[in-house]
């Protein structure tokens, strides 16, 4: 099955050979740093929770990666005769094949490697290795046929487009924990719990090398046969799973139209009074159910507006933040404002033909904008005043907001003037392209030169807000000017931008809808 999914495409091949590199690199820098750390008092407290949260990758990662592995959907193999306990053998056996299997060797014998002393703790790293990398592909396993339902439904495509939002905060806890460690002085501030991971299959099964080494023969055999019966359970767990997958008819569709039709919501018709009318509330409206009801324009938003906050807010936590980094959540937004026209994809032939001036193009980018306005700018706000709080800085929050009222202004006029200039095409049956092919020159373009642009179009309230921090000093009351100023000035920036984008749309609408049509 891989072997047959790489012929698919030349793109697919090179991306896998490319990751399979890269996975190797990291791999042997994780091995040799693992090697190093042989002989280190606070060694096992390391590893043991490296293994617990490798396995926590394990359970996880097929909730937000159905379509990485081709096999954790046992339901293709349905109309072949194949009984559970073959095919639950033949599938762990299949699962060893792939990049992450790889990895997740290199670590574990890495981690065996730095905590065996001696000939007996050797002899329990031979069955301690297999047996933990058997523990995490079976969890894995396990795990993805227990929710095989939810992963090829629509809520599954919807989970899988939050995959970029837990990466981004993984990795903000991460830089988080190495920062707290060093400031409590290093590995020792493990060992409390790693002292309780270790008895947690698959963690015990390293955990035993490491009694094996101390001379503790009974705890090692408990640790092995604590991970040994974890892998039973995952096991029959899951074979019950597939035996239910196998004999069960998926009655989900006859449910759904058993169902009677749904009545618009009373939330739907509350929205809908609540904004204005016209052609402006129409589009407003059909923005909201793009954020609400479209995996990419959802993943889209969920991740900007979860980066925005964790930037400013985990470098406010670590003191190494300023009050600044607001800012970030306007730039993450604002993003957000370009290739309007791409998450139509080739439903934009309707929009097209409600466009017959400038004034109906003027209205379309208008009401996009005041939608997105209903967002960001109270959320831009509350970022802002939670990073003043953790600051201690609330003397600088009004120029904090200005600044970021601007350059969201800035970058809603030239998100506007891109969507005219440089649309492209949102592929929508891959969940991980988010530009067609061909057209990724096209993208970056439109997203660096934008903000550039609106970088460049900030200048002078960047200029005021640094004259009045020199002239007057932080904390005197000048930079409360800076918010009607900022404000004002994003929205005569913003206001420009759209005015002259409208004409360039109403001109350029067969071309948008030739670039936004070509996945």
């Amino acid at each position: 099955m891989l072997r047959n999914g790489l012929r698919q495409s030349s793109g697919r091949t090179a991306v896998f050979v490319i990751s399979m590199v890269l996975t190797l690199l990291v791999s042997a820098f994780l091995l040799l740093g693992l090697v190093v750390l042989r002989g280190n008092d606070h060694a096992m407290s390391l590893v043991v929770l490296v293994t617990g949260l490798l396995a926590l990758g394990w359970a996880v990662l097929p909730l937000f990666f159905p379509s990485g592995d081709e096999t954790l959907d046992p339901t293709r193999l349905v109309m072949l005769p194949l009984r559970p306990g073959p095919l639950v053998t033949a599938l762990l056996v299949a699962s060893l094949v792939g990049i992450g299997p790889l990895f997740t060797l290199c670590v574990v014998l890495g981690s065996a490697f730095a905590l065996s002393h001696g000939v007996v703790a050797l002899i329990v790293s031979v069955v301690a290795v297999p047996l933990a990398l058997l523990v995490c592909l079976a969890l894995a396993r396990t795990v993805a046929a227990a929710n095989i339902r939810l992963l090829t439904s629509r809520k599954g495509r919807d989970l899988a487009v939050l995959s970029g939002l837990l990466i981004a905060v993984g990795i903000q806890f991460v830089n988080f924990g190495v920062q707290r460690l060093s400031d409590a002085g290093g590995l020792a501030a493990l060992d409390p719990a790693a002292s309780v991971v270790r008895w947690i299959p698959p963690a015990s099964a390293v955990g035993a090398v490491d009694s094996a080494s101390d001379g503790a023969y009974g705890t090692a055999l408990a640790q092995l046969a604590l991970s040994a019966l974890a892998l039973v359970l995952l096991l029959r767990t899951w074979r019950h799973s597939l035996t239910k997958l196998m004999t069960a008819p998926d009655g989900s569709t006859l449910a759904a139209a058993a169902e009677p039709t749904r009545k618009p919501s009373s939330s739907s018709g509350l929205l809908h009074g609540m904004l204005p009318e016209g052609r402006t509330g129409t589009v407003m409206r059909r923005s909201f159910l793009y954020i609400w009801r479209d995996p990419k324009t959802k993943g889209a938003w969920v991740s900007s507006l979860a980066i925005g906050l964790i930037v400013p807010i985990f470098n406010a936590l670590q003191g190494t933040g300023s009050i600044y980094f607001a800012c970030f959540a306007a730039g993450m937004l604002g993003i957000m404002m370009y290739n309007q026209f791409g998450q139509d994809t080739s439903a934009f032939w309707m929009v097209a033909l409600t466009i017959s001036s400038t004034r109906d193009a003027y209205d379309e980018l208008r009401a996009r904008a005041l939608a997105m306005l209903v967002i960001t700018v109270p959320y831009m706000a509350l970022v802002s005043v939670i990073t003043a709080a953790v600051l201690g800085r609330w003397h600088d929050l009004p120029e904090v907001l200005g600044l970021s009222f601007a350059l969201l202004g800035a970058m809603l006029a030239t998100g506007a003037l891109s969507s005219a200039r440089f649309p492209y095409s949102i592929p929508q049956d891959s969940a991980y392209k988010n530009v067609a092919p061909g057209q990724g020159g096209l993208a970056w373009l439109s997203i660096i030169g934008g903000m550039v642009m609106a970088a460049l179009l900030c200048a002078p309230v960047i200029v005021l807000t640094i004259l009045l921090n020199a002239s007057a000093g932080p904390g005197t009351g000048t930079q409360w000017l800076l918010l009607p100023v900022g404000t004002m000035y994003g929205a005569l920036i913003a206001w420009a931008g759209v005015r002259i984008a409208a004409p360039q749309t109403a001109r350029r609408l067969p071309e948008i809808l030739a670039a936004v049509s070509k996945a």
